[in-house]
């Protein structure tokens, strides 16, 4: 008996010490109390990296909204792992000298343009003769909008498909500091009445559909891009994807209303991932089809 009430006793505490932490917890929420795409999003994830590295925010939270321990702990946790691979990222971490130096080219040589809108990042690579080596990384510091493609003129989507980037597109005195039109709507966009006009990639770190730098950051890609053009690189291929498009990822967008366009887009992704040099893409019956 005296064994039973001492379990009962125990049973009682921690009940009483689980609605104490609650109640500490509502009364002094964390700093990071914002939240509300997290919620809805077929997967959970930290929001598009600031610039300072090691130091991103936590996810926006919707304060009307219930959210268990357990998945407040794993938000955390995935936000910890996010925040540290970015703080190892040598293509993010070393400048731009110190990426061409390692591999051994120069400003000049052909350019290849990879966006990531779920991750926030552009990445650059650089054809060293055999095939395209990963250059440098820059963090996107704004966009809107969300994951899918740009539809209309005002809707404030950031454009997804492949582009190309020809001299005539850049425009060294934008208001936006510098930038270069990605040349949407593409035929593939044109082929399904998407509108839409001036889509760039631009500094000063603002956006309506565009993909924004800081002004110090897209003076790297700027010049990346333009020393390319002018040393006879006819156009730089600029690929805008939702996410990384690995199996694992598109396992977890399976039913979402743009599924089989990420798919056709993935075609693409898979294409440079195994061969490392840009593939030859072509619209054909409304798609996107991928040429040796």
């Amino acid at each position: 008996m005296m064994a039973r009430a001492w379990l009962i006793l125990a049973d009682i505490l921690a009940h009483f010490l689980l609605f104490v932490s609650l109640i500490l917890f509502y009364l002094n929420p964390p700093s990071y109390t914002h939240l509300k795409k997290a919620l809805h999003a077929p997967k959970t994830h930290c929001p598009e990296p600031k610039i300072v590295l090691g130091k991103l925010p936590f996810p926006k939270l919707d304060l009307n909204a219930t959210m268990t321990l357990e998945e407040l702990t794993r938000i955390g946790q995935q936000c910890g792992a996010e925040e540290y691979s970015i703080e190892k990222n040598i293509f993010l971490e070393s400048t731009l000298e110190e990426r061409l130096h390692a591999l051994s080219v120069k400003m000049g040589a052909p350019v290849f343009i990879r966006i990531f809108k779920e991750e926030a990042l552009l990445e650059v690579w650089i054809d060293t003769g055999a095939h395209y080596e990963h250059l440098k990384d820059y963090i996107i510091c704004a966009s809107s909008g969300y994951l899918g493609p740009k539809l209309k003129e005002g809707d404030r989507q950031a454009p997804e498909g492949f582009y190309k980037v020809r001299k005539e597109q850049l425009n060294p005195h934008s208001k936006f500091h510098l930038s270069f039109n990605l040349g949407y709507p593409n035929t593939y966009d044109r082929a399904y009445g998407r509108t839409g006009s001036f889509l760039m990639v631009h500094g000063n770190c603002v956006s309506v559909g565009c993909y924004a730098m800081t002004d110090e950051k897209i003076e790297e890609i700027y010049a990346l891009v333009e020393s390319a053009l002018e040393h006879g690189q006819k156009y730089i291929d600029v690929h805008a994807f939702p996410f990384r498009m690995t199996e694992e990822n598109m396992d977890l967008y399976e039913g979402n209303r743009w599924y089989d366009f990420w798919m056709n887009l993935k075609e693409g992704y898979d294409y440079f991932e195994s061969e490392h040099r840009p593939p030859h893409i072509k619209v054909e019956k409304k798609r996107y089809e991928i040429y040796e």
